[in-house]
């Protein structure tokens, strides 16, 4: 019988997703499920929610305990098969409001801030050194289970576990799935959106796709459509859309039609898996304070992430006074890969996602100290990336103006030098294209100051 654990089961929506589609698939039905959380409160109401959840569609087979605090970690970790990270570092406050409000005095405006950036960075360096306690513990008392981190910053996080530590890791995101449908939908291509509205799969529809690259900017490197390649007409269909939207959007906060990764299609000839908003900051030609028309014509809605914080908080304490009145909690299996990476290892039935793992050669014109995001196989041997090849040069360079941000990121992390914190933000391509050098370190420091004990002392 496989043990679950949930670090981070606080992030009740998420856990109700992940631990209710395992009870979809018949070798999870009746796992024992750990939850863990450092907050009392907030794993009280993730508790409630499965185990009504366990009740109404699952019979009752899991077994589902509560752990909160450190000094019960070890308990929720001890026989692991399967861990599972959604953790948080700081929450909303203080964390995320330190990393928007502080770039701020510098000029400094940021969309989402978890993967890339000056807040990617910083939530990074307060984050890794939490995941690697979780490391320490799960080498004493679950050494062979398999960390499914679902944590941002997805490549920092997960190359430090795969490069400090000796578990299993693989880092998971929920754009590598819908890449395809993104862009599709976006131009309509083919009334596909009436089509994928009725509940008709991709797949249905006779298109295939090939995706890899770097967590957040991978590229849909192939799409064809009953074998057919229809890039070339997507291509066309993407420069008529930009051109006839740019400057169009009423509200930059309501970011659907995309246009900053269209118009990346446009400049580097493919499309990337994550949303416009992400992506907006993960380059040097959006946010500027030199053309602030820009942030209007592609619709980039800055101070995004601290809105849907807000937003989501008010709406999660709704949802569960509502759940509390009348426990008719119910559940669709959902498109995360979770639940089907732990059903092909205990099954060995081969199951095949987008995973973040490092770069075993996969991706030949990237490093081999970068995790990649590339097509993986899952059985009972775990999961193991695929031969890429070459991505096409422009999409690899794309993809150093990240990788350079992460790898001196976790360094900063393993060696705690205050310097390497310096360089990461030195080569983010926004923070260098808004500021000065002595601004980008003075900024830092502000930063390290602000985050106190969240972060370990740097020399």
């Amino acid at each position: 019988m496989a043990k679950i654990v949930f670090m981070g089961a606080g992030s009740s929506v998420f856990a109700k997703n992940i631990i209710g589609d395992c009870m979809f698939r018949e070798a999870l039905q009746d796992a024992e499920v750990a939850l863990y959380d450092i907050d009392g409160d907030r794993l009280k109401e993730s508790l409630m929610l499965l185990e009504n959840l366990n009740k109404n569609i699952n019979q009752n087979r899991m077994k589902i305990t509560g752990y909160l605090g450190v000094a019960n970690r070890k308990k929720a970790l001890k026989n692991a098969t399967f861990v599972v990270n959604a953790i948080q570092v700081g929450g909303y406050e203080p964390s995320t409001v330190i990393d928007f409000e502080i770039p701020k005095k510098y000029g400094l405006r940021q969309t989402i801030a978890d993967t890339l950036g000056i807040g990617g960075i910083f939530r990074g360096l307060r984050t890794i050194p939490v995941m690697l306690d979780f490391a320490r513990d799960m080498e004493e008392v679950c050494p062979n289970a398999w960390f499914l981190n679902y944590t941002n910053p997805m490549a920092m996080l997960t190359g430090a576990m795969l490069r400090a530590t000796s578990i299993k890791t693989v880092g998971l995101c929920h754009s590598v799935q819908v890449v395809a449908d993104s862009l599709l939908y976006s131009l309509n291509y083919e009334n596909f959106v009436e089509q994928y509205n009725q509940g008709i799969s991709l797949n249905d529809l006779g298109y295939r796709c090939k995706v890899a690259g770097i967590n957040h900017m991978a590229w849909l490197l192939e799409i064809t459509k009953d074998g057919k390649d229809i890039y070339p007409r997507i291509r066309k269909e993407a420069a008529k859309f930009v051109k006839q939207n740019r400057g169009k959007l009423e509200k930059p906060e309501e970011c659907g039609a995309n246009l900053v990764r269209l118009e990346m299609l446009n400049k580097f000839g493919y499309y990337v898996t994550e949303s416009s908003e992400h992506n907006a900051e993960y380059a040097a030609f959006w946010i500027k304070d030199k053309y602030p028309e820009l942030v209007r014509e592609f619709g980039i809605p800055l101070d995004e992430y601290p809105r849907r914080c807000i937003n989501q908080i008010a709406r999660w304490k709704k949802q569960y006074q509502e759940l509390l009145q009348d426990g008719n909690i119910t559940h669709k299996l959902t498109r995360e890969y979770g639940s089907g990476i732990m059903n092909a290892i205990v099954t060995n039935h081969p199951y095949q996602i987008g995973g973040n793992v490092l770069n075993h050669g996969f991706i030949e014109n990237l490093p081999a100290d970068a995790v990649v995001e590339v097509p993986c196989l899952v059985d009972g041997n775990g999961v193991q990336g695929t031969h890429v090849g070459r991505l096409p040069v422009q999409c690899a360079a794309m993809n150093m103006t990240n990788i350079n941000v992460q790898l001196l990121t976790i360094e900063a992390a393993l060696t705690q030098k205050k310097e390497h914190i310096y360089q990461a933000a030195m080569l983010d391509p926004h923070t260098a294209s808004e500021l000065s050098i002595d601004d980008i370190v003075s900024l830092c420091n502000d930063l390290i100051k602000a985050h106190g004990d969240m972060l370990p002392k740097y020399r």
